[in-house]
């Protein structure tokens, strides 16, 4: 009888250790980030298409996503980027897409909705641009959002889709019957300037229409501050000359900043831009500062904003170049 029990309470702690393993791989299962959401397609010439997703939220620790057309994999995109073009398309074909999100501990999400756009028909060698759009007009569309219109364009140019540029950046398109778009993810109390261009199935793009400004309101209980917060520095002698070794924390902007102005004594002294995906938490790195011992120099910095805009300035801290070395004593 006591074996039996001895028997029984050891299948009792392996059932219990079983079902705490399973638990396990279960925890490990939902740690992969979400599907993307909202993914869309539209075709950007004959050849190509142009994908875009919604960002993850800023909690989700996604390292990047990847684009699939069918069952192949064609674009490895970094987290601060929610749209890329895929190429080398057959024209006036069907292809599906899908895009999944990479996490910080190598899990990867479920595959998003798949989504399909037809490419139109090849054309015949053409170089002649389409006619810029006319009659661009927008307003703001709350604290986070606007709304960009143009007039349809008259037939026969060929267009296959419209893109809206701000900051100097595509950041969104749409196809050849639209005739509006809502701009989303903008911050309240910014101003921002838009233009559209148009681009036919050979891939021609249109001059940019005329600039429209809109300026998005300030919402309840909008943080407006897009500064850089504990910024630090230190002075530092190496190789002939002098450096200053900054860190700081990233403003909270909902995304990724991936560069950065240094300003010193109230002037541009250079743009920092991380060559991979941006650091967490503090940021670190040094600026050059020039050969004199003893000057005194001011120094902050700015973030650029996932919408393309320029944040505030940290505070400026005020350092000193390490004073030169004393002059060597002889003895007699």
């Amino acid at each position: 009888m006591t074996r039996f029990r001895a028997v029984a309470t050891l299948g009792l702690v392996t059932a219990a250790l079983l079902a705490t393993t399973a638990c396990g791989a279960d925890d490990e299962r939902a740690a992969a980030p979400a599907a993307p959401a909202g993914v869309t397609v539209q075709a950007g010439s004959a050849t190509s298409a142009h994908v875009m997703w919604r960002p993850a939220p800023s909690g989700d620790d996604v390292t990047g996503y990847d684009v699939y057309r069918g069952g192949t994999k064609v674009k490895d995109v970094p987290a601060r980027t929610n749209m890329t073009d895929v190429t080398g398309l057959a024209p006036s074909s069907r292809h599906t897409f899908t895009v999944r999100a990479r996490g910080a501990d190598g899990t990867v999400s479920p595959h998003s909705a798949t989504v399909s756009v037809d490419t139109p028909a090849a054309v015949a060698e053409d170089r002649d641009p389409p006619a810029r759009p006319d009659g661009v007009r927008g307003g703001s569309d709350g604290a986070r959002a606007a709304r960009i219109a143009w007039d349809r364009a008259p037939d026969g140019q060929g267009i296959v889709s419209y893109d809206i540029h701000q900051g100097g950046s595509r950041i969104h398109s749409v196809g050849a019957d639209a005739t509006s778009a809502r701009i989303t993810r903008l911050r309240p109390g910014t101003h921002y300037r838009f233009t559209v261009v148009a681009r036919d199935a050979a891939d021609n793009t249109s001059p940019a229409s005329r600039t429209v400004e809109i300026t998005t309101p300030h919402g309840p209980g909008d943080d407006p501050d897009t500064a850089p917060t504990g910024l630090r520095a230190t002075t530092r002698a190496a190789d002939g000359g002098y450096y200053i070794d900054l860190s700081w924390l990233a403003p909270r902007t909902g995304g990724e900043v991936p560069e950065y102005q240094i300003h010193l004594n109230g002037k541009f002294a250079t743009t920092l831009v991380w060559g991979a995906e941006a650091p967490r938490g503090r940021a670190t790195y040094s600026v050059y500062a020039g050969r004199t011992a003893g000057e005194p120099l001011r120094v902050k910095l700015r973030a650029k904003l996932p919408d393309g805009n320029w944040g505030a300035f940290s505070p400026e801290r005020a350092v000193v170049t390490a004073p030169a070395d004393p002059p060597a004593r002889h003895g007699t």
